[in-house]
């Protein structure tokens, strides 16, 4: 091609890609702003519904929670809103961007529940209801060594598994943990069949297909995408597997075995193995602080780098504490953060204890509630008052998690002594012990199971086999004996129960957190990514706002690159951990690493 005709191609595709949008189609705006005016009531009854049923369970509240969720999914899931948004959908290069993405968020939420089946839609909400109120509900009992049984919270349960090094004691929580999964499994069951057939009546493959569209992708693509992440990190994770078990047969005088056994782990899951890095422990960093102080700590780190002060509402009708030994109700004990009226009802259901964890989770839990905050404004439309992608709301989260368990910080709100020693790789070490080992546990385990579940429709005689073939394989993890069809332990993570088809949210919110916290610390602190404090930083904060403030108006991909500069990869975090590697190499010399 002549150097005249190149100019001119290229001057064309500039021509092209600076096309101006549509202007908005006013029959589309006149449904939408129907739509959205028919929402928002029906939406705030539904989850002042939930919340009451998560914060004091009963009968009565869960039943109620059903009722306000017909009433919206009967809303949201109408036949006619789904022909009207496919109708103006099927013109959609005529309309602008924004009034395109509302429709097909609009859809996606209508596949949840179409009104074109509605006696499923209706089987699918009580069995929710009721599957939540099991898992809530449900009384955790524990064998004492002298035979007897006391009734335990999932948190004496996690007390003993962090803390104990008896292992009969150790077998018996992680039993105890276990426990719920056989009155679940049925529920589950039955929830796969009403959720894939709601999914597939919109055309959707399989209910994992379906919330995988949020992401703009199929399930093979999601897939694809878990296994490289996955892939990415395997020589860093048989590393730290290798390092790990010997650790822990030392500690509990064992032979080192190929695969570590589940009941060896601080976590009832594995997904994490804080606890196991010597002269790492930062629990007693919080001994003698009160619960709330966890949460002024997480409010005023925001509102370091420019952010409000959260609202009178948090405060007044949030659900922070750790309910007492013997308290009249039973709430959900899984932190989460809500967003009730898509507007200004923000609140945080929590358990708060004060330690270490529970710090890096008032801080995470707190992410949610800003991002809700920052995109609750008119130049959002409602329909999307979300992340760029679920993603991206786990991401913020987890990235404020990652800087604030960083040294700078702790030393800056004077949690650590600036006179305190630490051994850096093994500070690397304790951090690598949540994120790295958290990722073949989301993008393997949980991923993989759920895609097996309604994907390939897993038969269900076989959902523990698979369960822990998924474990042995991504996680390198046995079970402390073998586990028959009379178990569910899949069930046991309240996820895959009321939470469903989602959970590489959070492998994709663990790799997305370290490109953020790279891009902050580079480009705006100039500082090592592994000595970063965002602390006082205005401009970390312009940066947090400017993913934060734009919701779901832009594609995930194009909002990272506009912001970062560059597409999601896992660079940032293998440099992260580089120097651990090294370290880890010569530590597990003439030991075999695989698994």
């Amino acid at each position: 091609m002549g150097r005249r005709l190149l100019v001119l191609a290229l001057a064309a595709i500039g021509l092209a890609a600076m096309k101006p949008e549509p202007p908005a189609d006013p029959e589309a705006q006149a449904f939408l702003d129907a739509h959205t005016a028919g929402l928002l009531d029906l939406y705030y009854e539904a989850e002042k519904a939930a919340w009451l049923a998560q914060t004091d369970v009963s009968d009565e509240h869960t039943q109620a929670s059903i009722e306000a969720g017909k009433r919206l999914s009967a809303f949201t899931g109408r036949a006619e809103t789904i022909e009207r948004a496919r109708a103006l959908l099927a013109r959609r290069s005529e309309l602008p961007e924004m009034q395109a993405r509302q429709l097909e968020k609009l859809l996606l939420t209508a596949a949840e529940n179409p009104g074109t089946i509605p006696e499923v839609v209706r089987q699918r909400i009580e069995a929710e209801g009721k599957q939540g109120q099991t898992l809530d509900g449900f009384v955790f009992h524990l064998e004492t060594a002298d035979g007897a049984v006391k009734e335990v919270t999932p948190n004496d349960i996690d007390d003993v598994l962090r803390k104990s090094t008896d292992l009969a004691e150790r077998l018996r929580a992680w039993n105890a943990a276990k426990a719920v999964g056989p009155v679940l499994k049925d529920g589950l069951v039955t929830l796969r069949g009403l959720r894939n057939a709601v999914a597939r009546e919109m055309g959707h493959d399989s209910f994992f297909a379906l919330q995988v569209a949020d992401y703009g992708m199929t399930s093979a693509e999601m897939m694809e995408m878990m296994g490289r992440f996955v892939e990415d990190i395997r020589p860093l994770y048989e590393q730290i597997h290798c390092y790990a078990k010997r650790r822990l047969a030392e500690r509990y005088g064992q032979p080192v075995p190929k695969r570590i056994p589940a009941h060896w782990l601080s976590n009832r899951w594995g997904q994490e193995w804080p606890g196991l890095v010597e002269g790492v422990d930062l629990d007693p960093l919080f001994a003698g602080k009160k619960p709330e102080e966890l949460i002024r700590y997480a409010e005023d780190f925001y509102v370091s780098m420019g952010f409000p002060r959260l609202p009178a509402v948090f405060w007044e009708k949030s659900d922070l504490y750790e309910l007492p030994a013997g308290a009249p109700r039973k709430k959900n004990t899984h932190a989460s953060a809500w967003h009730l009226d898509l507007q200004n009802d923000v609140r945080s259901l929590m358990s708060v204890k004060a330690d270490f964890n529970w710090f890096t989770t008032t801080h995470h839990e707190l992410g949610h509630i800003y991002y809700y905050l920052c995109y609750s404004r008119p130049e959002v439309p409602v329909l999307l008052r979300e992340g760029a992608n679920r993603g991206f709301h786990e991401g913020i989260g987890e990235l404020v998690s990652l800087a604030v368990s960083q040294r700078p910080y702790l030393e800056d709100v004077g949690v650590l002594g600036k006179d305190v020693a630490i051994d850096e790789i093994r500070w690397l070490l304790n951090d690598a012990m949540t994120s790295i080992v958290f990722l073949p546990w989301a993008a393997g385990v949980m991923t993989g199971f759920e895609h097996d579940l309604y994907q390939e429709n897993l038969p269900a005689e076989r959902l523990n086999a698979r369960w822990w073939e998924l474990v042995a394989r991504f996680q390198g993890i046995d079970p402390p004996a073998p586990r028959g069809e009379e178990w569910c332990d899949a069930a046991t993570k309240t996820h895959i129960n009321d939470d469903p088809g989602q959970y590489y949210d959070y492998a994709f919110a663990t790799v997305l957190k370290f490109q953020f916290h790279d891009h902050v610390a580079r480009a705006i602190l100039k500082t090592d990514p592994r000595h970063a404090n965002y602390r006082g930083s205005k401009e970390a904060g312009a940066f947090l706002r400017s993913i934060m403030e734009r919701g779901a108006t832009r594609d995930w991909r194009k909002l990272l690159r506009e912001t970062t500069g560059q597409d999601l990869s896992g660079r940032a975090m293998l440099e992260y951990y580089a120097p651990l590697l090294t370290w880890l190499k010569e530590q597990n010399k003439g030991f075999d690493p695989a698994f």
